[in-house]
């Protein structure tokens, strides 16, 4: 762990390197993106950037209500333009629950034939003793497993994309300076995968995260020769709904000095989704606040990866979503 690297995306000292200024009105009419979690924080703050660019946008999350909330929220505070987007609700996705991810995944193909751009951003905090319904640790579960299950079934949707749009198609993974603060020695403690619940709230937090970094590294080598380029990103430290159980004196005290506003983080997801910078030689990239690619400071991580743990941990995720695909 380097305290300076952790230093320097805790205060990134450059402004984010990908805007909206940098994405037309209009610009990418026709194509299709889905953000998951975005009915509050980022995800919603990246719905808004998204919009005035003439894409079709699937907000993804598990409450009906508060997406067409978020929806209702964005279309009125747009900025006028002709080229808006169509802003659609891909409810009923809970990530802590795989039951719940084929049905999200065949409601948007009744709909869609080709998908560009996924954001993996959903991701939650967990307290001690939390499993999944299935048994698993409740973070490793809903941000890491979840996402991969829904991922895999929309893997021709993101390959018919690439075809569509005669360039790659992304999957953009999220990841935390939490690896680098309180990930297990190698990222993962495999002994620990099937545990079936939080014992360390952050360093379990922290693997599940490290778990989206190892499943970007596979996605790359596995669907890099279809056009699909995936990558893993640090969104920022900012202010989201994750605070909201801590207490009100600590979470000011993060607003005033540590935390930056959730737009920041969507910035550093359009650099993930759109960032020219990001080409085949950079598939399967780590990428720092707020649009910067730059290696996790982790050396274990990347020596376990190279060790074949990435691969491991993909075949483990594989076993587990299996009967739900």
């Amino acid at each position: 762990m380097s305290l300076k690297t952790i230093w320097q995306q805790f205060f990134p000292s450059a402004p984010p390197t990908f805007t909206e200024a940098d994405l037309a009105p209009g610009s990418q009419a026709g194509k299709v993106f889905i953000v998951t979690g975005a009915n509050s924080g980022i995800g919603k703050e990246l719905a808004k950037f998204l919009y005035p660019t003439g894409a079709t946008i699937y907000l993804a999350g598990r409450s009906e209500e508060r997406i067409a909330k978020a929806i209702a929220e964005i279309e009125a505070t747009a900025p006028a333009t002709n080229t808006k987007g169509t802003l659609k609700s891909l409810h009923g996705l809970d990530f802590s629950d795989l039951r719940t991810v084929k049905p999200a995944v065949e409601a948007f193909a009744a709909q869609e034939k080709t998908l560009h751009v996924i954001w993996n951003n959903a991701a939650m905090g967990c307290v001690p003793g939390s499993s999944t319904p299935q048994g698993l640790e409740a973070h490793m579960g809903a941000n890491a497993v979840g996402p991969f299950l829904f991922t895999s079934l929309l893997l021709p949707f993101l390959r018919a994309g690439a075809k569509s749009a005669g360039r790659a198609s992304r999957v953009v993974w999220t990841g935390s300076v939490q690896i680098e603060m309180n990930a297990p020695p190698g990222g993962i403690d495999f002994p620990r995968l099937n545990g079936g619940k939080t014992v360390t709230q952050y360093v379990d937090y922290a693997a599940s995260k490290c778990g989206n970094l190892f499943l970007a590294h596979e996605a790359a080598a596995r669907w890099g020769g279809e056009d699909i380029i995936s990558v893993c990103q640090n969104p920022g430290n900012l202010y989201t709904a994750i605070y909201a159980g801590e207490h009100w004196l600590f979470v000011l005290f993060l607003r005033k000095f540590v935390l930056y506003d959730a737009k920041y983080g969507a910035y550093t997801m359009m650099f993930a989704g759109f960032s020219d910078r990001i080409t085949a030689a950079q598939n399967g990239c780590y990428i720092w606040p707020f649009g910067v690619i730059k290696p996790n400071s982790r050396e274990d991580v990347y020596k376990a990866i190279g060790e074949g743990k990435a691969a491991q941990f993909w075949e483990w995720c594989e076993e587990k979503v299996k009967p739900f695909m």
